[in-house]
């Protein structure tokens, strides 16, 4: 990939700064209060989506009279190429994005123009990459996918070990594993509306249905891509050997992982050619304890991904997730937004036989409170702290493509972003 100026500091003729589409949505709502509360003084923004009233009732909530308005539908191509070129970065919180992601991300790679999203879907990032990734790269736009708990926390976790090691010279990474230690909040409509639509699409298709199985599917090139054995997803109940804890499967693992190799693969450099390292494997888990009461909530997690996946692949079934879960643009009480939390800890040992430890965690529901401050600093690192992150284009991940930029944005956010020994 080739280095580029940013199109905003080319011409002059942008209207805005950054601009949220799905600015209406249950998460675009809560992006706008998290920029209106940080955006800095002189931040033009502005609120995108099919409906001017809904729009306007946005912005009059969050008392920002300022922000302009723009009318984009997913459906119309036009609309969309309006939007890309009128701004220097789009957030988009409108998902599926199988369904109505690809026109604006074609449309922003086509125009140089960044972006984030909050995708956890690994079909839509493959089909990005195979479609836009070259020409993102030609045009210097930064398509930064995954910014929410969706894979943020996972991938700045190993992020932070790849640079503490690097730090002291330490070697390359081998086997890391990361826990999720503390976890409350509510699923996400999207996400479960997301899944079914993923399970649809691979129940039409077997080599879609291989191709998402492919623990290093969103690899530049999954058939060239260096390959280690012992990385599928864990379906088992066990105690995890370093720490000695029982852990179950974790639900976004078979996404998650699939990034952080993605991230992996784009650290490769002439300087540093193994990327994390050459050793580099790298897994979830959901920690639930020790003891018989650790083995029993294992057990009883596992059983409750067993029935959610037949509940969402099994036709004639889904109607009993639909009664249990929300749907798309639901969410959880104000009250319940903030009583949510999560801590992800990431543990590895590199070629030279020293440990790290790093922890990745905030107060806040993860999908909703802690996802609208993790999408909007990603926004906003590229709309204010553009030349301190990645130069070149292409469908990036946010440790790649925002790094260390991120993670002093999220620690003044009140999130515990920390790496250290072992």
């Amino acid at each position: 990939m080739t280095n580029h100026l940013r199109r905003s500091d080319l011409t002059s003729d942008l209207t805005s700064d950054l601009t949220l589409f799905g600015a209406t949505g249950f998460v675009g709502r809560l992006v706008a209060r998290h920029l209106a509360a940080q955006a800095p003084p002189g931040l033009r923004v502005t609120l995108a989506g099919r409906s001017r009233e809904r729009l306007e009732q946005v912005r009059a909530e969050e008392g920002r009279a300022d922000w302009e308005l723009q009318l984009a539908d997913s459906t119309d191509q036009e609309s969309l190429r309006q939007l890309a070129r009128s701004t220097g970065v789009v957030i988009s919180t409108v998902g599926p994005y199988a369904r109505h992601g690809m026109p604006l991300l074609e449309v922003c790679a086509q125009e140089g123009t960044d972006y984030v999203d909050l995708t956890g879907e690994v079909l839509f990032v493959r089909d990005a990459i195979d479609r836009v990734h070259e020409t993102a790269g030609a045009t210097g736009a930064r398509l930064v996918v995954s910014c929410g708990f969706d894979s943020l926390p996972s991938d700045l976790a190993v992020h932070l070990l790849h640079r503490a090691a690097q730090a002291d010279g330490a070697g390359g990474l081998t086997d890391t594993t990361l826990l999720v230690t503390r976890l409350r909040g509510g699923v996400s409509g999207g996400t479960v509306d997301s899944m079914r639509e993923q399970l649809r699409v691979v129940r039409a298709d077997q080599e879609l249905a291989r191709a998402a199985r492919d623990p290093y599917a969103l690899a530049p090139d999954p058939a060239t891509e260096p390959r280690l054995p012992g990385q599928r997803d864990s379906t088992s109940v066990f105690v995890e050997k370093d720490t000695g804890v029982w852990t179950a499967p974790f639900l976004m693992a078979s996404y998650n992982t699939r990034l952080v190799r993605r991230s992996h693969a784009l650290s490769r450099s002439d300087r540093d050619p193994d990327g994390y390292g050459a050793r580099f494997r790298y897994r979830e888990l959901l920690a639930t304890g020790s003891g018989g009461r650790g083995r029993r909530r294992a057990e009883l997690v596992r059983a409750g991904l067993g029935a959610l996946w037949l509940g969402l692949s099994t036709p004639g079934l889904s109607w009993v997730v639909d009664r249990v879960l929300p749907a798309p643009g639901e969410g959880p009480s104000p009250q319940q937004q903030a009583e949510g939390h999560f801590e992800m800890v990431a543990r590895t040992t590199t070629d030279g036989g020293r440990g790290y430890v790093s922890t990745v965690g905030a107060q806040g529901d993860p999908g909703y409170a802690a996802t609208s401050v993790m999408i909007g600093q990603a926004a906003l690192a590229l709309a204010v702290d553009s030349a301190r992150c990645a130069p070149s284009g292409g469908v990036l991940t946010p440790a790649i493509a925002m790094g260390d930029v991120l993670v002093d944005r999220l620690r003044d956010q009140g999130f515990t972003v920390r790496v250290g020994p072992a």
